[in-house]
This record gives structure tokens, sequence and C-alpha cells, in this order.
């Protein structure tokens, strides 16, 4: 993307913070997910949604005006995933993972949004952050068990739909990029046969974890700055 092109997007979306909001009310969600979550890895470099299990968690969300939202996300999710590259033969390696995950994110609505608005009550959004994360992992190779946590960075897309005066749906899609390499409980030294790690794809450096998910939202108002008439309607 041309220099031109990128500071425009930034321009706009500066602009799109700074104009004055309809509403001046803060506003906080409470909710919960649930999903699928998956892995990418060593053992599956490439394929989305591959081998994917429950998962399921916890969101609070706290809106400063119709186009900027933080918000704290725990999930639980399960991973898995077998070899099906035979990369590792003579060994088919498999795992099991148990991953808890606490994310701070950041979120931009493409259009304004308020659950509970009449007008403005459907929108995409794009948002990313960072997370810590601990995960349990049970590996094919004699049983053996690892237990570790790291950080990772998420980020993602989905679309929000306010469902009636208090209630919002979220569906979004959500990717982790972790800073481990041993969820799977494999490691790349340990298998790469000419030990040049550098000529590894991406994918198989660190790995990566991810779900898709819908949360239903309870929205509670905070009190106004200042008094105002807010001109937005519930929906009925």
């Amino acid at each position: 993307m041309k220099r031109s092109r990128v500071v425009t997007l930034l321009f706009f979306l500066a602009l799109s913070v700074l104009m004055p909001n309809k509403v001046n009310a803060q506003i906080i969600e409470v909710g919960a997910t649930g999903g699928v979550s998956y892995y990418i890895g060593d053992i599956n470099p490439g394929k989305q949604l591959n081998h994917s299990d429950l998962a399921i968690g916890g969101i609070v969300r706290y809106y400063n005006n119709l186009r900027w939202a933080f918000r704290f996300q725990y999930s639980n999710m399960s991973l898995q995933g077998v070899d099906e590259t035979g990369f590792y033969e003579p060994v088919k390696e498999s795992f099991i993972s148990k991953v808890n995950d606490f994310s701070l994110l950041a979120e931009f609505n493409f259009f304004d949004y308020w659950t509970g608005s009449k007008q403005d009550f459907i929108t995409p959004y794009i948002f990313a952050g960072l997370s810590f994360f601990a995960y349990n992992t049970k590996g094919s190779e004699n049983n053996a068990i690892s237990n570790g946590n790291g950080f990772s960075v998420p980020f993602g897309l989905g679309i929000k739909y306010s469902l009636c005066n208090r209630i919002g749906l979220n569906l979004e899609w959500r990717m982790h990029k972790s800073f481990v390499d041993d969820i799977d409980n494999v490691e790349d030294f340990e298998y790469y046969s000419n030990g040049n790690l550098n000529e590894l794809p991406l994918a198989y450096r660190r790995d990566w974890y991810s779900m898709l998910g819908l949360s239903v939202v309870y929205r509670f108002n905070l009190p106004k700055r200042t008094v105002c008439n807010s001109g937005i309607k519930p929906r009925k």
C-alpha cells in the first residue's frame, strides 16, 4: 500500500474518533462466549479449523463512544492435532492441550454502534491486543506432558448485532500469534533434519491458536458525563 493511502486511512480513523458522538453515556457490556478453537503449528501448518474443539469464555467490554471499545476476554480452549503431513515419520505426532487465555483488546467499529439502538444496531469490527496464556499439553510420544505459559498477539474481525434493548450478539474470528513453540509438545529443533530453522515456513516457528465464537452480551449504562438527549430510541 502506498504511503499516501496509509496517511489517508490514518486520517479518517483519527477523524472518526474525534468527531462528536450521538451518545455521551458510557457503557459496560458483560457476557459469555462459546464456539470452537483450533491450532496452527508444527503438525498442522495451514489447515484452518482442522481438529477443532470446544471453547468457552467470558467478556467484559467498555464503550467510550460509538466507534471504539476496549475489552477483557477470558477463553478456555481445547486444542488438538494429529500429524497428517508425514513430516515426523516414523512417529505420528499428536497432542491434546488445554489453554486458558486472558486478553486485553481494543476494538474499532466500522459503523456507529450502540447495543439497544434503533438505527445503529449492526456493524463489522476489527480488533487487536495482547494476551497472557497458560497451557497443559499431553503429547503422543511416551505420553509426554508439558506445562507452560507465554504471551500472544490476538487479532481478528467480527460483526456486532443489537438483538434488543439490552442484549447484543457478537460473532467473531480471533487468531493468536503466540511466542512459544511447544503448545503441541513438538519443538522445531528436535525434528528438523538439517537444523536450519531459517528455511522453515513461519507457521512452523511459533504456534498459533484461534477461536471462532459467538458472544451474548448484556448492556449496563454508566452515569452520563453530561446531561443530554441521546436521540437514540431503544429497539422494541
